[in-house]
């Protein structure tokens, strides 16, 4: 077979649909940008506090509404208080409604039962953390972890989604708000690039040099995984989430749970609790010291290797001052003198008289291990009258005899 024949050879049309496949399969994760990403909710400026219970009676269904929000502010107010300081909730100090207007940022309905005289729900209360902060007698630095990049995988029918299409684990951890936790969330919106970058299958990738260029583009310093496995019973029926922490490139486990949803309708909440609960999960590993980012994973930047001799000979020139000393020498006893003076100084490495003149004014070259202004007040030390001229000083004896 010649060599014309080799490269215009028909392909088989398994490889080519192998092919098409390939590349219609990359095309849909890039199209369709309505059925993925959920922006993650913000909220870095304020607390919140959950799962306030209410249940409050009134004349009418709107005086009843407002009283459960004013008690869901004091009860909120109460919790945060607790949760901050660690103390329980009887202890925390009660605060009028008008401070608690001042510094509450909104509520959040989780679930409520309005009737013509009665308020029943579960709300969420959200407080400012800059009024708050001073109120709530918090002191001390709150540790931190590294930025982490959060890849939410969820395994559903045998099949793992992370950024491909939206899923109900990707929206509960874009609902959760992270201002609480002491670990530093990094979460994507899932558009864009993000189902192509962060799939599935890359969780699964140890490799780090793709890692450090994901880390790198995302502004992060480590991974963390956490995946839920659904099992549903039959369509909108009780669901079983068996859920992961893991952390890293190689997946370590951190934490792992099961929780039970009762029907379709119960299974953001299920998710809600299972996302608190990883959180909870992994700032335990960070109060531990498990949490700390893969050394791997650190882009280093290579150093310049640089001579040991030049390196000496800028330390030298960066430190070594030379100095014009000039000195009335009336004869060569006096000349004598005045560089022994100038060798005995602390600093002074070499003396030299570049210019001698017995009777008149002689100069010396000094080299001096610091500044000038230094060497200046050295020798005011030693009883030197020192006068500033171009090129160096001008010293003369003072009225006491300098230290020799």
């Amino acid at each position: 077979m010649t060599i014309a024949e080799r490269l215009f050879r028909p392909v088989p049309m398994s490889i080519l649909g192998a092919a098409l496949f390939a590349a219609a399969l990359a095309l849909a994760q890039l199209e369709r940008p309505d059925q993925r990403g959920v922006p993650p909710i913000g909220g870095a400026g304020s607390y919140e506090v959950d799962g306030v219970k209410v249940d409050v009676a009134a004349r009418t269904a709107d005086q009843a509404r407002d009283g459960g929000w004013r008690e869901a502010q004091r009860k909120g107010w109460k919790m945060l208080w607790a949760r901050v300081n660690g103390k329980p909730v009887e202890n925390a100090p009660g605060l009028p409604d008008s401070t608690l207007d001042s510094i509450s940022g909104g509520i959040v309905v989780e679930h409520e039962q309005i009737g013509p005289n009665r308020y029943i729900a579960s709300l969420g209360v959200l407080f400012d953390r800059a009024r708050a902060g001073e109120l709530l007698g918090a002191k001390g630095a709150v540790r931190r972890s590294a930025p982490m990049l959060v890849i939410p995988v969820q395994w559903s029918g045998g099949t793992p989604v992370s950024f491909e299409s939206r899923t109900e684990w990707q929206k509960a951890w874009a609902r959760f708000r992270t201002n609480n936790s002491p670990v530093d969330y990094v979460r994507v919106s899932g558009t864009g690039a993000d189902p192509v970058l962060l799939n599935a299958a890359q969780t699964r990738r140890p490799g780090r040099s793709w890692w450090r260029m994901l880390l790198d583009q995302y502004g992060a310093a480590d991974i963390v995984v956490p995946e839920v496995t659904l099992f549903r019973q039959w369509p909108g029926g009780p669901a079983i989430g068996r859920f992961v922490a893991r952390h890293g490139p190689d997946g370590a486990v951190i934490d792992q749970f099961t929780l039970t949803a009762e029907d379709g309708d119960a299974l953001p909440a299920m998710l809600d609790r299972a996302v608190e609960r990883i959180d909870a999960a992994y700032v335990r590993a960070l109060q531990e010291g498990a949490l700390r980012p893969d050394p791997s994973l650190v882009i280093e930047t290579p150093v310049e290797e640089v001579p040991i001799d030049d390196v000496l000979s800028q330390i030298a020139s960066a430190v070594t001052a030379a100095i014009m000393v000039q000195a009335d020498t009336p004869d060569a006893a006096t000349l004598r003198a005045d560089e022994t003076a100038l060798r005995a100084m602390p600093g002074v490495t070499l003396v030299q008289t570049s210019s001698l003149a017995l009777g008149g004014t002689s100069i010396f070259r000094v080299s001096f291990s610091g500044p000038p202004t230094a060497f200046r007040e050295a020798l005011v030390a030693r009883g030197w009258q020192v006068e500033d001229v171009a090129g160096g000083v001008r010293i003369r004896r003072g009225g006491s005899q300098p230290a020799r």
